[in-house]
């Protein structure tokens, strides 16, 4: 889930992102356990009640279900042209979909907040080099984040590898946030911008970093459900995000994409072929 944060910059104690490794190794974990299951057929209704189930079993509350008394489910359930915040619903999924999992839980008081995207079976080589450019530049962008970079290195280094590389269509109107008590915390993280811009990055910043990338236009608009976001194009979007801390030499990757990985690869539903 990503909304636009309000409030100050809050850094963390050593304690504190120990703390919310735990929460963001949840959310791997949770994940793993979709990437285990997922298949045409099912329906993304099914994975929300899952998840919520798997989280609440380990004594954690999913941070989506009832954000700001509006937002009804426990995981966001992004399919084909649907960038974020996509309704979990009873429409099976078929052979070819690409499907964007996000989820949050509060764990011991702190967040833990990401997503990943899967590939349903066959496709073809334009969604699967989408997902694999969208994956990288999370990546490229992580490597930014660390003492005395800007967010804007950030923003500059995803931008440079989907956009001006690959001619992708980074989304405006979503960013990246910050991340610790509250679910949304300053600053925020855009996808797109200037090197040397935006505030210096300091160590103990926790945020989360996720590149929303479309195939086609960068344009986007919202169904009159007020959450769910979709291309303006029609054509797919990807969404990977993971929590991060800035360090001084490099950034600590609190979520762990290994159990997700090792899950879906073991899936013979799934499409792994782009990595």
């Amino acid at each position: 889930m990503t909304l636009r944060p309000n409030g100050m910059i809050i850094y963390k104690t050593e304690a504190e992102v120990a703390l919310m490794k735990q929460s963001a190794l949840l959310v791997s974990k949770t994940l793993a356990e979709v990437a285990k299951v997922l298949k045409p057929g099912m329906n993304t209704l099914e994975i929300d009640k899952m998840c919520e189930q798997f989280v609440r079993d380990h004594h954690a509350i999913p941070s989506f279900k009832n954000y700001k008394n509006t937002y009804p489910f426990s995981i966001c359930a992004s399919v084909n042209d649907v960038v974020v915040h996509g309704f979990p619903n009873t429409t099976p999924l078929k052979e070819g979909d690409v499907v964007s999992i996000d989820l949050g839980v509060i764990l011991n008081g702190w967040h833990g907040d990401h997503a990943y995207t899967f590939i349903l079976g066959e496709t073809n080589n334009e969604v699967l080099q989408l997902v694999k450019v969208t994956k990288e530049s999370l990546y490229k962008g992580i490597e930014k984040a660390i003492v005395n970079n800007r967010i804007g290195d950030i923003a500059f280094a995803i931008q440079e590898h989907t956009e001006k590389k690959h001619g992708y269509g980074v989304v405006r109107e979503l960013v990246g946030h910050g991340l610790g008590r509250s679910l949304h915390e300053d600053p925020q993280i855009p996808n797109y911008g200037k090197r040397g811009e935006g505030p210096k990055l300091k160590e103990n910043l926790v945020i989360a970093i996720e590149p929303m990338i479309n195939m086609g236009t960068k344009d986007v608009f919202t169904d009159e459900d007020g959450w769910t976001v979709r291309t303006k194009d029609g054509k797919p979007s990807v969404h990977f995000e993971h929590d991060v801390c800035v360090k001084r030499n490099q950034a600590l990757i609190l979520s762990d994409y290994t159990f997700i990985e090792a899950a879906e690869k073991a899936n013979t539903n799934l499409n792994t072929s782009y990595y």
